[in-house]
Order: structure tokens, then C-alpha cells, then sequence
């Protein structure tokens, strides 16, 4: 099948299938895989023009309602959490989607902007499965564990269903919500981050992810759980709330962008049919992934995820001073 937009040409259950495999297992992470098909966009298919950033936009539109409405159910949304995201990163993603268009426009460029973002994140998911880590994050770390060890429990004979009251049981309460903090519990423990820092971190990463063409998640669910100390049972589902509606954004951007004389010459229109293709996929994807995310450890989800990240990345890099 030929797609025009993109030059792309590719059987169309390719896209599909891998936006299904990729995001079955970001998903577990707060993580719509966006940063992982975009390099396959580029290398595989071919797609290196500007508009592979708001395709992938439109995958993660379509992919993410999958992943939460798995976690809104089982009530494991911080939403103020989810608000902050959302804030800091909206006027961040027009940004980026300028720079992108004026600065990125040639494939070089972006293979190697591609390549340190995607190192960054590898070595940062390398990091937190390391013992260190997990034991100067414990209070997170047993929050986690005893929630997928609650779950199996009370959930036996329920197949795959959430226990009845189970969310009421074991679900987020937040306790204070402010402009300087805001404070949570979650499985017997009390958490808590800065209002402010959550903001102008990702009002940083919208810029990153407008012109890398994702929501973000990939960097704000590592850094809350990392800096923050928040448990990844409770950051996936606010990380793919705020990729979702930030995508929304970046695509309204790009599209208007794509009407002017600048964006027309720089081909920035997105591929809809390309990136519905491949968000389908996705968006069984994530709540698959939601849904495993209890019955994975959490050191194996980010250590596989890690390695994997972190070769991508120095392909790319390799890709550019050895071109």
C-alpha cells in the first residue's frame, strides 16, 4: 500500500503489528512508544521528511485512550499530577514544533538530535534498575509490589476483571492539592512533588516533544519516578494522559503550520492514514500494557526497555559521523 503524504510504501498490517508490539510493553511504563516507532518510521520505512513528527502525534492520539482508560478504572490517576503535566507541556510543544520546522528540517540533523534524546533516555532507564536505586526508592518500590501482590490476591477467581472495590481499596486519594505542593496516597504510603518543578519540567520536555514528535511521557514518567520518588503504578497513568493531550495539541500546530508557505515547503502535513494505522495497533497495545503492568517487575520493564533504548541511540548516532 502507498501512502502519498509520506512516500511511504508498506503492506498495511506492518504498521499495525509493530505499533502493537512496541506499545504492549512501553505502555507498562507510562510510555506510549511513540520515541521507539519513530525511528522505525525513519530507518525502516523511510519516512524522513519533517511530517513524521506530527504522524507520530497522531499515533499517539489514537493509542493512548487504550492505556487509560485501563488505568483510570483501576484508580491509579493523579490528576493533579496529570493537570501539571498538561500545563507545562502545551505551550512547550508549539515551541518545539517551530524549532522543528525552522531548524530540524534536514534528516542529519534530526538523526542526531534523535540519537542523544534517545541515549539520555536509555542510560536514565539503565540507571533506575540498578540495587542502589531501588533501595534509595523503596517506599515507591514496595508501594508497587504490594499492589500487584493486593491485586493477584484479591483478584483470584476474577479473571481479568478488577476486583470488585478493589480501586476504592487501592486506588490514588490525594490528600492536598495546592500551587507550591501537592500530596498523595497510594497503598498505605504518602507521596508528594513540587507543583512547580513538575511544571517547568514539562514545559522543557513539550519543547523536546513537539519536535520530536512525541508527547513526552518517555521523559516525564522516568524523571517523576527517578527525582520525584513516585511509584510507577501511579506516574504511567498521568504520563499517558498528558502524551494525549499534548499530541492533540502538536497536531493542531502542525496542521496550521502545514497551511502557511513555510510549513508547505518544508512538508510538514502529518500522514493521517499512516499515523491511524499505526496509533489502531496502539491502542490495543496500551491496555494491554496497562493491564500487565501489575504482573511484570518493574527492574525488568525498565532494564529491557534500557538496552533497548540506549542501541537505538547510538545507531544513530554511529548513522551520523559515519554517513
Amino acid at each position: 500500500m502507498y501512502f502519498p503524504v509520506s512516500g511511504v510504501e508498506v503492506f498495511p498490517l506492518i504498521p499495525p503489528a509493530v505499533a502493537f508490539l512496541v506499545s504492549s510493553f512501553t505502555a507498562s511504563a507510562g510510555v506510549s512508544g511513540a520515541f521507539l516507532l519513530l525511528p522505525f518510521q525513519v530507518s525502516v520505512l523511510g519516512f524522513t521528511s519533517p511530517s513524521v513528527s506530527p504522524t507520530n502525534l497522531i499515533y499517539n492520539i489514537v493509542a493512548t485512550p487504550g492505556g487509560l482508560y485501563r488505568f483510570i478504572r483501576e484508580g491509579r490517576m493523579v490528576w493533579p499530577l496529570t493537570w501539571a503535566v498538561i500545563t507545562g507541556t502545551l505551550p512547550g510543544v508549539f515551541s518545539g514544533a517551530w524549532i522543528r520546522v525552522r531548524y530540524l528540517t534536514d534528516p542529519g540533523a534530526f538523526k542526531v538530535f534523535v540519537g542523544v534524546l534517545l541515549l539520555y533516555l536509555g542510560l536514565r532507564l539503565l540507571r533506575e534498575t540498578a540495587g542502589c536505586f531501588m533501595e534509595y526508592n523503596s517506599r515507591a518500590h514496595n508501594a508497587g509490589s504490594n499492589f500487584g501482590e493486593r491485586y493477584r490476591t484479591v483478584g483470584k477467581g476474577n479473571g481479568s476483571k478488577v476486583p470488585p472495590g478493589f480501586s476504592a481499596g487501592a486506588g490514588v486519594r490525594v490528600r492536598r492539592f495546592s500551587y507550591g505542593k501537592v500530596e498523595y496516597e497510594f497503598m498505605g504510603q504518602t507521596f508528594s512533588f513540587s507543583t512547580a518543578a513538575v511544571f517547568f519540567l514539562a514545559l522543557a520536555v513539550g519543547l523536546i516533544g513537539g519536535i520530536y514528535g512525541i508527547g513526552g511521557g518517555a521523559i516525564i514518567a522516568p524523571f517523576c519516578v527517578s527525582f520525584l520518588g513516585l511509584p510507577v503504578y501511579t506516574v504511567a497513568g498521568a504520563a499517558l494522559a498528558g502524551t494525549f493531550l499534548t499530541s492533540i495539541g502538536g497536531v493542531f500546530f502542525f496542521s496550521l503550520l502545514a497551511a502557511t508557505p513555510a510549513g508547505a515547503q518544508a512538508a510538514v502535513a502529518p500522514d493521517w492514514v499512516l499515523g491511524a494505522l499505526f496509533g489502531a495497533g496502539g491502542l490495543f497495545g496500551t491496555y494491554l500494557g496497562a493491564w500487565l503492568q501489575k504482573f511484570l517487575p518493574e527492574r525488568f520493564i525498565r532494564g529491557t526497555l534500557g538496552a533497548l533504548v540506549t542501541f537505538l541511540a547510538a545507531q544513530y548516532i554511529l548513522q551520523f559521523f559515519f554517513r
